[in-house]
């Protein structure tokens, strides 16, 4: 199985629970903030904006939240100001690793980056070391259940979509990135989402040692857990026996 396959599916389950601890309340609301700072509060003219709001609905929080996130970003009321800065370099078994961020403070939030990379063995790089790997996707996750497959790829593919596949008890559906918000809107009006979001995928993948997974699982999801990452990529391909190793 793939790395991004993996870690996303990973992910997923962790969200659910940091959901419960409002940790991802946070991370969306400063999501919201930076695409209003970098594009205003105008949502029909700021498509990130859009998306942020709409992911920050899908995980119930507040309306009034959201909206003074949004003002604040865009400098309608007092309030931090955050920026978005990409931290690369490379995990345990040479995996390629991207970490997005929005923060108020470059300093803490790179020495809190590099610290996690060093201590499971791992470096951080100079900018570009690893990015020129990935590309950017739209990616939406439906509950596979009740579904007819055969007509959810041709809704897909007629929505425009570039493809779907099964994951256990999901559909994942991709996008190019530019066509990302399109898709969205037309899907949604026939189907309910699990969850949507812009990530990142590698061209190329690298086959991670056994002796290696659980350092770079426990790196990554260290990453994830810091108060200013907004999202952690990576091109590893784990082995599903490595995976369920480190449960028992």
């Amino acid at each position: 199985m793939s790395g991004h396959s993996k870690w996303a599916t990973i992910r997923r389950k962790k969200e659910k629970i940091d959901a419960a601890r409002g940790k991802i309340f946070t991370k969306y609301l400063k999501e919201v903030m930076t695409a209003a700072k970098l594009g205003g509060s105008n949502e029909s003219a700021n498509p990130r904006l859009k998306t942020a709001i709409a992911k920050a609905k899908s995980a119930n929080v507040p309306s009034d939240s959201i909206n003074k996130a949004k003002l604040k970003g865009a400098g309608e009321l007092p309030g931090v100001h955050y920026e978005d800065i990409n931290y690369e370099g490379y995990g345990p078994g040479g995996v390629a690793v991207i970490v997005e961020t929005m923060t108020d403070n470059k300093v803490r939030t790179v020495g809190e980056v590099r610290h996690l990379f060093t201590r499971y063995g791992g470096n951080l790089g100079e900018n570009g070391s690893v990015g020129w790997m990935f590309r950017k996707i739209g990616q939406i996750v439906i509950d596979a259940e009740g579904k007819d497959e055969d007509k959810l790829m041709e809704d897909s593919l007629e929505a425009g979509a570039e493809d779907m596949k099964r994951e256990d008890d999901k559909f994942i559906i991709t996008t190019a990135y530019e066509d990302y918000l399109s898709v969205c809107d037309k899907l949604e009006k026939l189907y309910e989402f699990e969850s949507n979001e812009i990530t990142m995928i590698a061209d190329n993948s690298v086959k991670v040692p056994s002796d290696k997974v659980k350092n770079l699982i426990t790196m990554l999801e260290a990453l994830e857990d810091l108060d200013d990452v907004n999202g952690v990529y990576n091109n590893a391909d784990i082995d599903e026996a490595d995976i369920e190793a480190m449960d028992k």
